[in-house]
């Protein structure tokens, strides 16, 4: 049986490639595993930092974790699941098989029901989205009916699930766009966001725009993809379209929550300064610690479950591409890991 795995380079983490390698499952689950027939896989950056960090580096280390399929055969204390349903869930960081193999070994914490009126795309392609989504406009952030929430590069399909979970909470809803392609899918979207906010074009100023919008009180919620600490001209070119973390500061209400991807954000004197004076907060989006604690499985279940029924719903409509065959996964993760593609390659199996 044949997965995508990721080798690590010896010199630097930064380096990676990526190769079909063959592995093998056991034949027989564990007490409260399933064994699942995977008929779709989506495919997601690899946080090496993070893998290093908690020490779950291998020499190879399994690529595609989002997972969508039918369950071949349950464990003997498998109380969730029978042969024949359809699941879907993402494999745990530790996780010692590729999502791109035919069949994989998975707990029965970590998936839950399909309903037959998601593809097997839509639920790949979108729970890791949706439980990020999650994470970031309740956990974090307690969004309410009224709030006004800006989301940052709301074309992407992070953002677009972002955008259309705030909605359905009644929040007025602001967006980035960082082309003119995103601009239009943004303007198409319905419900419809109260303003898109064109960043690509150098024209549009983040900050008056959301003050204007908001009547000089500020945004309630923002959530991110990563700021600039420095100045345009010291950035990389693929963070140049990104919004500086003073701007974000400055456009934050009294009592805001800043939800940040920006792991390794920088925060000085006078930028705790006017978060304190706004009792305003910051919490960083790592959708991963929900499976540090055997305390949170309950809500993590709770939410896998919603997406799928928001999903069923059409509350979330997610902007997936066309689905890639499993010969073409090894240059679509190259694609997705250097950034070069911002959309999820979601593989047919």
């Amino acid at each position: 049986m044949k997965g995508l795995y990721c080798k690590l380079s010896e010199s630097t983490a930064e380096e990676v490639k990526f190769v079909i390698q063959e592995t093998e499952l056991p034949s027989v689950p564990g007490s409260h595993f399933v064994k699942v027939q995977v008929k779709a896989c989506a495919l997601s950056p690899l946080d090496t930092a993070l893998l290093k960090d908690l020490k779950l580096q291998q020499d190879l280390v399994p690529v595609g974790r989002e997972i969508a399929g039918v369950v071949l055969e349950v464990g003997p204390k498998v109380t969730f699941f029978r042969p024949d349903d359809e699941v879907v869930g993402i494999l745990p960081l530790d996780a010692g098989v590729s999502g791109l193999c035919d069949v994989v070994l998975i707990h029965e914490h970590h998936v839950v029901h399909k309903t037959e009126k998601v593809s097997w795309v839509e639920a790949a392609g979108t729970i890791r989205d949706g439980l990020r989504s999650y994470t970031a406009l309740h956990a974090l952030s307690h969004v309410t009916a009224g709030n006004t929430v800006l989301v940052l590069d709301g074309a992407s399909p992070f953002g677009i699930i972002t955008i259309q979970l705030a909605h359905y909470h009644g929040a007025k809803v602001l967006s980035t766009a960082l082309s003119i392609e995103d601009n239009q899918r943004l303007e198409q979207l319905r419900p419809t966001v109260a303003r898109v906010i064109s960043v690509w074009d150098q024209k549009s100023a983040l900050v008056d725009i959301c003050m204007e919008e908001t009547g000089g009180l500020g945004v309630d919620i923002v959530v991110d993809t990563g700021v600039r600490l420095y100045g345009a001209d010291e950035e990389s070119a693929s963070k140049k379209l990104l919004p500086h973390k003073h701007d974000i500061i400055t456009l934050l209400a009294v009592g805001g929550h800043w939800v940040t991807s920006g792991e390794g954000l920088q925060l000085d004197p006078p930028d705790s300064r006017g978060l304190y004076l706004k009792g305003a907060t910051v919490s960083f989006l790592n959708d991963e610690v929900w499976n540090a604690s055997a305390s949170c499985q309950g809500k993590y279940l709770h939410i896998l479950k919603d997406v799928v029924e928001k999903l069923s719903n059409k509350t979330f409509r997610p902007l997936l591409e066309d689905p890639v065959p499993l010969y073409e996964a090894t240059v679509s993760m190259e694609m997705v890991q250097r950034r070069r593609v911002r959309k999820r390659q979601v593989i047919q199996l």
